[in-house]
């Protein structure tokens, strides 16, 4: 026992003399004038990367971008997340990297990096908690304190150095808790308030005057719930992945980066792996770039507008970079590429899908009035992506012009189609 005692007061002392070091080079180093744009991602494990291979190295970033791009301390650390802060110190201290994958803030971070001046500062860190369901983030809870907590943190230590500061926008990836378990919670509504909440600290926080943007990915895991089917006329599993289509068509302060059925997800099942990290952080930052340099609002691809003509169907998209495409070769091919029309009865109506410029139109076999129109709600049981998972193969043609590589491979970043769930009135 006196040994463990004598080793736990060295490890006390050495880290205390660690942070007095750092506290004197802060009151004695001129740092200059910089802007410090932090945007976090919150959520539960999706937004920590869980299962993702790291193949981000925070050393090479700092090389390659002049160290403009920071932790919540404004340093170029791994901590360990969803844990509390002594735990996240000690990591941090001893370079234990154990826990520490792929998020998708990394990617964002470095294409914002490459398109901002020199004289900015991005700054990133994860919060939350995997197996989250929403209400476990929201005010009441512990861990949306903690998070508030780690962005006055970024916010204290810019302001030591002088700098500027201010949160232009958060990452929100949750949701598949809320499906998997059927918490029964008005997802709409709680995300609302959340956001509220959020917004109204952040802006404590900084004294910023512009509202802090939500940019939301869609989780589609809906056949990764017990009682799922696809012939269900009520599909509660939907509730909320249609919440964010509803968000990002409805509020100006919620913005698109995209859903996940396009990626390949760890054992085909809950996480995405770390390429499909980069593709929503490269989305993250076409949305970011968007809100800080006033070039409105990010959409994503979803539906604008639903109405029937006979027995067809025709669903109107926001298209950000046309034409639309069906795309079977990304993405497994889905029945009528990932389209349904479910009646009352539980049978899927179509009989044939087609584009028509920015328009999908689904021929049906009967009425489709009062019917549900989906998409991307399918899939086989306890599976997820983009080969056997709830997906659809409609996409914008963005990629021809975005282009991401990640050690040495490209990949095209188009907008796909949110998974979605509405009523054909």
């Amino acid at each position: 026992m006196k040994r463990i005692y004598k080793v736990l007061v060295v490890v006390v002392i050495l880290i205390l003399g660690y942070y007095t070091y750092l506290f004197i080079k802060e009151k004695t180093t001129d740092y200059g004038h910089k802007v410090v744009l932090c945007i976090p991602v919150y959520g539960q494990s999706l937004a920590l990367g869980e299962e993702a291979t790291r193949i981000t190295d925070f050393d090479s970033l700092r090389i390659k971008y002049d160290g403009r791009i920071v932790n919540e301390h404004l340093n170029y650390q791994f901590g360990g997340y969803a844990e509390q802060r002594w735990r996240r110190t000690v990591k941090r201290f001893f370079g234990i990297h154990k826990r520490s994958f792929e998020l998708s803030i990394y990617r964002m971070a470095e294409e914002l990096a490459a398109q901002v001046g020199e004289d900015t500062i991005i700054c990133i860190f994860p919060g939350g908690m995997g197996e989250s369901p929403i209400r476990n983030l929201t005010k009441q809870a512990t861990l949306y304190p903690r998070f508030v907590y780690d962005i006055n943190e970024a916010y204290m230590q810019a302001k030591r150095r002088g700098w500027e500061f201010q949160v232009p926008a958060i990452c929100w990836m949750q949701g598949e808790s809320d499906i998997r378990e059927y918490t029964k919670e008005n997802y709409k509504e709680t995300l609302r308030q959340l956001h509220a909440d959020l917004n109204r600290a952040v802006k404590v926080i900084t004294h910023q005057k512009n509202d802090v943007h939500l940019i939301c990915y869609q989780t589609n895991a809906v056949s990764i719930a017990d009682h799922f089917s696809m012939a269900d006329y009520d599909c509660i599993e939907m509730k909320p992945s249609q919440a964010i289509v509803d968000f990002i068509n409805e509020d100006s302060l919620f913005d698109a980066s995209g859903p996940t059925y396009p990626y390949n997800f760890m054992r085909e099942y809950l996480h995405i792996d770390a390429i499909g990290q980069q593709h929503i952080g490269y989305l993250d930052a076409i949305a970011v770039m968007n809100i800080i340099r006033g070039r409105g609002k990010t959409y994503g691809l979803i539906p604008k507008s639903l109405s029937s003509e006979g027995n067809d169907v025709l669903i109107g998209f926001r298209v950000p970079n046309p034409p639309l495409v069906f795309d079977t070769v990304a993405v497994n091919k889905a029945d009528n590429y990932g389209f349904s029309v479910i009646n009352k009865e539980g049978e899927n109506i179509i009989s044939q899908v087609s584009i028509e410029g920015d328009t999908v139109r689904l021929k049906c076999s009967k009425s489709p009035l009062n019917c549900k129109v989906r998409y991307a709600v399918n899939g086989e049981k306890l599976k997820s992506g983009r080969l056997h998972g709830p997906r659809g193969n409609l996409r914008d043609s963005q990629g021809e012009t975005e282009i991401m590589t990640v050690q040495g491979t490209t990949y095209p970043v188009h907008n796909w189609a949110y998974q979605f769930d509405m009523l054909c009135k």
